[in-house]
């Protein structure tokens, strides 16, 4: 049986004055999440433990991100957190702060069989 994705999504999150990597990620995760709406468990009855959720996070200073606090966003799925150098941080002279920007993406992956499934005739 192959591992097939079934869906990605990308989100943003920020931590405006408190440079907190780990909560721009989480905000970033939740930006995700909050694009998508996976049915097809209740659908067609398959356990959403069988779901793979791998997650990468881009932040300018990835050692600075909990990855497990990050995995703990995730409502479904045994989540894979991966920390890599991205986002944006947007520095206020002015104020001495440090804005924090974090991406997000968000890949699901379920054991599907390459064949199992097929559109009828007229379908789509």
């Amino acid at each position: 049986m192959t591992e097939r994705r079934i869906i990605l999504e990308m989100g943003t999150g920020n931590d405006l004055y408190g440079e907190d990597y780990t909560k721009a990620a989480c905000r970033a995760v939740q930006d995700a999440l909050h694009h998508s709406s996976i049915v097809l468990f209740k659908s067609l009855g398959i356990d959403h433990r069988q779901m793979r959720v791998q997650v990468t996070i881009g932040v300018q200073a990835p050692e600075r991100v909990d990855a497990e606090v990050v995995a703990a966003e995730l409502p479904r799925g045994r989540a894979e957190v991966e920390v890599v150098h991205g986002g944006l941080n947007v520095h206020d002279p002015d104020n001495a702060t440090t804005h924090v920007i974090a991406t997000a993406a968000i890949a699901a992956f379920l054991p599907i069989e390459a064949d199992a499934w097929r559109l009828r005739e007229g379908a789509g």
